[in-house]
Order: C-alpha cells, then sequence, then structure tokens
C-alpha cells in the first residue's frame, strides 16, 4: 500500500485552490435538515470503517449522530460553519489534530471528469512550483554553516529535482541547519528523499499500521540518491508549535537514530497518517487511517509532539542552532586559525543572544582620542570613529571588549591602568593587533 500524504499540507494547498469561489457560492447556500443528516451518516460510516482506532471511531460517530438527533445542528445552515462545527467536535473526542472537515465542492466537482481532474491538478502543481515546493531559504551562514528553510515536504514526483538540488547545496558545509518551523507536513517519500542524503548505509525510518487494510508498511533510507550524501555533517533541526506531522517525523526519525539536534519548541502533536476522503458531493473530510509506529522507540508523538533536545523560543532557535553548531566545530578543530575564526563569530552570535550592558560610569572612561581613533558617547551608547570616516556604533562583549556593528572583521579593547583608560587596541579576525595611546587632551 503506497503511503498517503501526512499532514495537513496536501489538503490545505487542495482545499484552497478554489476557497474564493467557494466563500461566494457559500454565501447563497443554505444547508436543510436532511442536508446535515446525510453529511453526518456520511462521515461516520467512513470513520467506522477507517479511523485508525475503531473504538474511538464509534465514540465520535455517535457523538455526532447524537447531536444530529438532538437538533444541536439545527441552528447552523451555513456549509462551511457546519464543516468548521462537526471538525470541532470531531477533535472534542479524538483530539486528532489531522481530522478535518472541509466544505468543497468545486473540489469534488473537479474530480469527477479527466479534463476537471487535469485543470485541477496542474493548478495544484502551479501553487507548488510559486512557493518553490517547499524549499523558502537556502544559504550559508558564517563559519560555512549550511542553512535550509523548509515549508512543507512536497511530492518528490514534482519536488525531486529541487530537493535533490537543495541538499547538494549543503553538501560542502562543516553543519547544517533544517528550519521547519514553519513546516505543517507534507509527504512521506520526500522526509525518505532528504533522510537519505543524511546516511550512507541503509536506515529503518519508520513503520506505518494501516486499520483499513490491517496491513504495516516501513520507510527505509534510498540506496542510491543523485549527487553527494553529507552523512557525517552535524545536523541541527529547528521546531515550534507549529511544526506538525511530516515534519515531526522527520524530526522525530533524526532525534531518535541520533542524527541530529533537535532545538526550539515542542512540536504540534499529529502522528496519524491519512487522506482527504469525499464524505458527500460537497464535503470531504481528511481521515487519519495509519499510525507510526517508530522502530526504536515503538511508538511515536501523538497528542506530545516531539520535544527538541535544546527547548527555546522559536524565535530564538536559529542564532541557538548557529551558536551550538560554531562551538562544536570549535571544540572538534585542530586549526588553530579556524579556531580563532569560529571563536570570532561565536562571540557575535552570543551577544545577540544574551546583551551585555556595561555600566555608563565605565563607557565614559573610555571616551576620547586615541590616535587616529574618535571614542564618543551617545544615549549611553559608545561609538568608534577613525579618521572621521563612518561612525560606528560599539556593541560590547564585556566590560572592556567591543565589536563594531557594520563591521565583522575588526574588534577593540580598551586597557586601564590604576582605574584609568590608557589605550586601545585593534583586533582584526586575521590576529593581527594595533595600539592607540589615549590623549591625554
Amino acid at each position: 500500500m503506497k503511503l498517503v500524504k501526512l499532514g495537513l499540507l496536501a489538503l490545505f494547498i487542495f482545499s484552497n485552490i478554489f476557497v474564493n469561489e467557494v466563500r461566494a457560492q457559500n454565501e447563497n447556500i443554505a444547508l436543510t435538515k436532511q442536508d446535515k443528516a446525510v453529511v453526518v451518516d456520511s462521515i461516520s460510516n467512513k470513520l467506522m470503517s477507517s479511523y485508525v482506532f475503531p473504538e474511538t471511531a464509534k465514540k465520535m460517530s455517535d457523538f455526532i449522530r447524537n447531536n444530529i438527533k438532538k437538533g444541536d445542528y439545527n441552528s447552523i445552515n451555513k456549509p462551511d460553519e457546519f464543516a468548521n462545527r462537526l471538525t470541532e467536535d470531531l477533535l472534542s473526542i479524538s483530539h486528532d489534530k489531522h481530522i478535518s472537515v472541509n466544505y468543497n465542492p468545486k473540489r469534488i466537482i473537479a474530480q469527477k471528469t479527466v479534463e476537471d481532474s487535469l485543470n485541477y491538478l496542474n493548478q495544484y502543481i502551479n501553487n507548488l512550483k510559486r512557493s518553490n515546493f517547499g524549499f523558502k531559504e537556502l544559504k550559508i551562514l558564517d563559519g560555512n554553516i549550511g542553512y535550509l528553510d523548509l515549508r512543507s515536504f512536497s511530492d518528490v514526483k514534482y519536488a525531486g529535482k529541487t530537493a535533490v538540488s537543495a541538499m547538494n547545496f549543503l553538501s560542502n558545509s562543516d553543519a547544517i541547519i533544517i528550519d521547519l518551523r514553519m513546516n505543517g507536513g507534507g509527504s512521506p517519500e520526500m522526509i525518505q528523499l532528504i533522510s537519505s542524503y543524511l546516511f550512507d548505509e541503509p536506515v529503518h525510518l519508520n513503520n506505518f499500521y494501516w486499520r483499513p487494510t490491517n496491513t504495516n508498511t516501513q520507510t527505509w533510507t534510498l540506496p542510491h540518491v543523485q549527487g553527494t550524501r553529507s552523512p557525517n555533517t552535524p545536523v541541527y533541526v529547528l521546531t515550534s508549535n507549529y511544526t506538525f506531522s511530516a515534519a515531526e517525523e522527520f524530526s522525530y526519525n533524526l532525534k531518535h537514530l541520533k542524527r541530529a539536534t533537535l532545538i526550539g519548541e515542542t512540536s504540534g502533536g499529529g502522528a496519524h497518517p491519512g487522506g482527504e476522503v469525499t464524505a458527500t458531493d460537497k464535503f470531504t473530510i481528511w481521515l487519519p487511517s495509519g499510525r507510526a509506529i517508530n522502530p526504536i522507540t515503538k511508538t511515536n508523538w501523538e497528542g506530545i509532539g516531539v520535544v527538541p533536545h535544546i527547548e527555546v523560543e522559536s524565535s530564538r532557535a536559529m542564532k541557538v542552532a548557529h551558536l551550538k553548531s560554531l562551538e562544536l566545530l570549535f571544540n572538534t578543530s585542530k586549526d588553530s586559525i579556524q579556531k580563532r575564526n569560529y571563536k570570532w563569530k561565536m562571540d557575535a552570535i552570543s551577544i545577540k543572544l544574551n546583551p551585555v550592558v556595561v555600566p555608563k560610569s565605565i563607557l565614559k572612561k573610555y571616551m576620547g582620542t586615541y590616535g587616529p581613533r574618535v571614542i564618543s558617547i551617545e544615549e549611553n551608547t559608545l561609538y568608534y570613529q577613525r579618521d572621521n570616516g563612518k561612525k560606528y556604533k560599539l556593541i560590547p562583549i564585556n566590560n572592556t571588549e567591543f565589536l563594531l556593528n557594520g563591521l565583522t572583521t575588526f574588534r577593540i579593547k580598551f586597557i586601564s591602568e590604576k582605574g584609568k583608560t590608557v589605550a586601545l587596541v585593534g583586533n582584526y579576525i586575521n590576529g593581527q593587533t594595533d595600539e592607540n595611546l589615549k590623549s591625554k587632551k
């Protein structure tokens, strides 16, 4: 059985292609009591036959059937409001964040003819292209740290070439950061492809149980990939509470395979794969029909999320990952020049994460002229200027050392004797230094 899409991503893309038409149409449609009864009956049957946990399926089915009988839905006339209410009711029983009822007649009609299906598929692919198949950003950070901002795990048959290019771009990095903080899920095949670049031998990634067929499947890394693998490159994965489904599986797999360090927030908690199922000619349900069973933990992240190794606010996760990767490279490098460069960059990131505040009484002692260099103070902030050139704001590393905002290759240090500032030392990234005595004027 081919694995179905994980996560809400595919559903989101599909259901939003015609969202404007649906909203416009919805304004002029009122559901009858019979319409709602048919929807509830169909969804109940789908749950009973396919939802991954039969006992929970019965509870959900009984709940919405009972609501229909009691007239709890009588005041709801708009289709999208009815879909939202059904989703809320099903979630209240199952707490399964993958479940979603949607009103989308255009989507359903488009599936009925070859021409409409092809048009719909073309729109779907074009939407993926416009988002670059989820590959939002690729770059090399200071210290030769590769960075990938991945917003979705798109279908490999459409996004495979983009994924291959991205992973090969990262292959010369000394460490890799994969940012999944805004990733809501997608395709298990894309998990498999990207993961395959991080190992050089076959690795068992995950198991799945599928209730409709009562079968089990496995996913492994691929035996062959295009380009270069990076099996020994340190990997950091960034997560947030938005990280969901396939993005969680990728994180969970690498965490328990001890292949990556996770940094950020605990993820959303959706581990049940499934797919969109047509309930009536106007309503669909995203129905979880399977469950992930990790080969190492023998369980999954459903309802609890993936807990990172280093828990920080997601807004700080990028800087923390960059710092941690540089620290690792600093500690493992035997090259003194490389170590100095790593330390230089580590200091710059550290003070962004934990700014240093130097007392104004100390800052005032640094004001003055040091040969061609002038130190001034404005609103409790020191500024550096040389030969009447550009004025740079000084950012403290500690009480005596400062970096220049906007000039990454040069820093200064103040020298004091017996409580008085006597000199300014310029430190360059290449290890060179120069010194100017403070003018006594």
